[in-house]
């Protein structure tokens, strides 16, 4: 009995999920009283096993075969891994990569698979929480198996970030090669790729208060001021006033910076979403009942257009 993350990765780089994953299989694994591994496929698999060697790991697992994501090939590692290590859980990212393996490898396994999983909790068995009707609604699905694949939200539990000393294990994975029928031929990003908000720690994002295009210019000189990054709601998105890599929420990206600044955004449950996860959360709105307000660590009521031009003096 065991807990298998799988850890994720794209260009080289692991993913913000990849942390998070250890901290939710963590806290399975001491539910469960056993023990985590980790697995990761593909890329440099021995930079990110350092990276990954983190407090509560005790094993990881490294699948060398080719540098980028692969269908075929993470369906083949992870039923490979499956016999080896026989998890009761099988933690994967509810990401691009992660939507796309998970339901073929939990099919080829006879796992039931529990998707886009908010909180996880184990008392004789696994309880998933997930949010429903644009996050409207907070469900609790109790999984009557033995064993289950899930796949975690971004964003949802803290990244462990605290040195282990896991064993470090290279699997060696016999790939049936007629049953490889994709290829990674490149990359391309889409709705411009000049930043990407997911990094930043801190963000300063506009919502519809803003009221007009050319008043964006405003937030903007008080990213600069800031050191921050701008983001914005998918009002300013749809309008075409900022690109689509700049959007914040369910529809957009999830992001965990140190400071979000909302700046005449309400609060609708589909861009909380996005960002509720921030350490602190500021928030300026000319409404003192705009549902912002409740998740903001601190807020000014007041027009933007007076408070902003201020804090840009005060920064400066």
């Amino acid at each position: 009995m065991t807990v298998l993350a799988v850890a994720d990765h794209r260009r080289g780089e692991l993913r913000d999920v990849s942390y998070e994953l250890v901290t939710a299989g963590r806290e399975l694994a001491e539910s469960l009283g056993t023990e985590l591994h980790v697995a990761v496929v593909s890329g440099d698999v021995e930079a990110f096993a350092e990276h990954l060697s983190l407090d509560g790991v005790d094993t990881v697992h490294t699948v060398a075969h080719g540098e980028e994501f692969n269908h075929d090939v993470y369906v083949q590692a992870l039923e490979a891994l499956d016999a080896e290590v026989d998890p009761t859980v099988l933690l994967m990212p509810n990401s691009v990569n992660g939507l796309d393996y998970a339901p073929a490898v939990a099919s080829s396994l006879g796992l039931p698979l529990v998707s886009d999983a908010v909180a996880l909790a184990w008392d004789d068995g696994l309880t998933v929480t997930r949010e429903m009707y644009a996050s409207k609604v907070e469900t609790t699905v109790d999984v009557g198996a033995d064993r289950v694949a899930v796949t975690i939200r971004g964003g949802e539990w803290g990244p462990t970030e605290d040195p282990g000393s896991p064993a470090v294990e290279a699997f060696d994975l016999t790939v049936d090669e007629s049953r490889v029928r994709s290829r990674v031929t490149g990359f391309e990003e889409v709705g411009g790729g000049d930043v990407d908000i997911a990094d930043a720690s801190i963000l300063v994002s506009v919502g519809r208060g803003i009221e007009e295009e050319e008043n964006i210019e405003l937030v903007e000189e008080l990213a600069d001021a800031m050191g921050a990054t701008l983001s914005a709601s998918r009002p300013i998105v749809d309008n075409g006033w900022l690109p689509k890599n700049r959007q914040v929420g369910q529809s957009g990206k999830v992001v965990t910076p140190d400071v979000y600044l909302a700046i005449g955004i309400s609060g609708a449950v589909q861009h909380v979403a996005g960002m509720k996860g921030a350490e602190t959360i500021i928030a300026i709105n000319t409404d003192p009942n705009a549902p912002i307000f409740d998740i903001a660590d601190y807020g000014i009521v007041g027009d933007l257009f007076d408070v902003v031009p201020a804090l840009v003096e005060q920064f400066r």
